[in-house]
């Protein structure tokens, strides 16, 4: 953890229909001072919507060699590498060659986010994702954040629906491709 980083603590109801995925999270998550609210909800949102065995926090803004999010399998295998806001291409290169999947989640306009990846060598451009959200929804999550936070968190059919700490909030989460 971060020296002067804020601990938020979630518990989280889980109920992805999508991928068929019903759990129960407790997570403790320690925001940088550096890093905005909407940023750590944003690497919240991304751990629960790719939640799998195996799923992780890297250390943060600090770990500049680990994505916000990943997965591991059983031997330590990469296979997940989930980043959060506007990573860069050669970031992105790196982690497509390192894992079998590679996916982005931006609280940003898409349309920025993806404008400095055209033309930039990225390992399997073609299999990587990125997703947002609706306008101004991470930020109302992000408003809503305590120390301690409860949230109920659904998908269905791309829809997303979260109970955050008595407020609901909903999102249809949209997917990008690199042209």
């Amino acid at each position: 953890m971060a020296v002067g980083a804020t601990m938020y603590t979630f518990s989280v109801q889980l109920a992805d229909v999508d991928r068929g995925v019903y759990d129960e999270l407790s997570l403790r998550v320690a925001r940088h001072p550096s890093e905005t609210e909407a940023y750590m909800m944003t690497r919240v949102l991304a751990y629960c919507l790719e939640f799998e065995e195996g799923i992780g926090f890297s250390e943060g803004v600090s770990a500049t060699d680990e994505p916000a999010v990943l997965v591991r399998d059983l031997t330590g295998r990469v296979t997940a590498w989930i980043e959060v806001g506007a990573p860069d291409a050669e970031r992105l290169h790196y982690g497509s060659k390192l894992a079998d999947r590679t996916v982005v989640y931006t609280h940003r306009d898409p349309a920025k986010v993806l404008a400095p990846w055209a033309g930039k060598r990225i390992h399997r451009s073609d299999d990587l994702r990125l997703y947002s959200f609706d306008a101004g929804f991470v930020d109302a999550c992000a408003a809503l954040l305590d120390r301690r936070n409860t949230m109920t968190l659904s998908v269905t059919e791309r829809q997303l629906y979260v109970e955050l700490n008595g407020s609901t909030l909903t999102s249809e989460v949209h997917e990008h491709r690199l042209d």
